[in-house]
């Protein structure tokens, strides 16, 4: 068995992930917003402040070296060996992802001349089209001009658009937050009139799938308070590690009326430990229901299964592996 020396582990152990993506695999990386970035082969592993970590798989680190094992499924003498070998041939510039701003201004997607795109990609995910006319007419979604991506847009206290969210609208997998957005005012959608429960989704596809199905059973899904989380934080082995999203804080400080809340996450590890984590701490307080997916991995799978949308589901699996 290969023997590595303990000063030589712990000098690989310094590359972390960024750097080390800089430097040795440069097509890997993909920039998302500013200083978080997430790899071509894997769009839910994100890259922030330092550290790594891989949504759909619940694991995540700051070294190249966790990367290489947890993601690549390199043994741990292999990843170093990797490590050391590539420094050896060319030493690493070193990559510090900046601080956040503090103020954040919005850079908001310049709007297409229609919508046309954004409403056959939302209609073929099996979002309703009443439903998708009501998100346009209120300013709550449209098309981009340059990508034709779809883009959700979340607004502050002021009413003023604070958070936009863009999602491709052709096969390819692109997902990214626009410059400048506030993840305390994302996408959602408020009851017309006063009610105490929000739903929570991780993305706004699943929102609006949700109110889709609402829809379907003849339900007043205005009469819902339904709130995007715009991604979660789970770890695998430690829920008390999860966090309480910032869109959610945001939404009960200034609905205080609110006293239950209904989860709808994905049906995966990560959605599976959040759950957990919000039944945890916010019972305390709150009314905390799980709403368990009978089959699909999160709400617009379902929905798509439930449709008859077959080509979409099949999309989405080869997608994540």
């Amino acid at each position: 068995m290969a023997y590595i020396p303990p000063e030589l582990v712990a000098e690989a152990r310094q590359v972390d992930l960024l750097t080390y993506l800089k430097n040795y695999e440069p097509y890997e990386l993909v920039e998302v917003c500013r200083n978080t970035y997430t790899t071509k082969s894997h769009d839910s592993l994100k890259i922030s402040n330092g550290l790594w970590y891989w949504f759909t798989k619940g694991v995540g680190g700051k070294s190249a070296i966790d990367y290489l094992i947890k993601v690549r499924n390199f043994t741990f003498i292999n990843a170093v060996q990797t490590v050391l070998g590539n420094i050896r041939v060319q030493a690493p510039v070193q990559y510090k992802q900046q601080e956040k701003d503090k103020e954040k201004h919005l850079k908001v997607p310049v709007k297409a001349v229609n919508n046309d795109r954004a409403i056959n990609y939302l209609l073929s995910r099996g979002i309703d089209k009443d439903i998708i006319n009501y998100c346009i007419e209120n300013k709550l979604l449209y098309q981009e001009e340059k990508t034709n991506n779809v883009v959700f847009i979340g607004y502050n206290n002021d009413n003023i658009p604070s958070y936009a969210f863009c999602r491709a609208t052709n096969q390819e997998r692109f997902m990214r937050e626009a410059t400048g957005s506030n993840k305390r005012y994302s996408f959602k959608i408020k009851a017309d009139k006063e009610s105490n429960i929000v739903h929570l989704f991780e993305s706004s596809i699943d929102l609006l799938s949700y109110a889709t199905l609402l829809h379907l059973e003849n339900k007043n899904w205005r009469a819902e308070n339904l709130l995007s989380l715009g991604g979660i934080y789970s770890s695998k082995y430690d829920v008390e590690k999860t966090k309480i999203p910032v869109s959610l804080t945001e939404f009960l400080k200034k609905n205080p009326n609110v006293n239950e809340i209904d989860l709808h996450l994905d049906n995966d590890l990560a959605g599976r430990n959040a759950s957990a984590f919000f039944q945890q701490v916010m019972s305390k307080k709150y009314k905390v229901f799980v709403n368990k997916l009978s089959y699909g991995k999160d709400v617009n799978e379902y929905l798509c299964i439930k449709k008859g949308i077959k080509n979409i589901v099949k999309f989405k699996e080869e997608r994540s592996r």
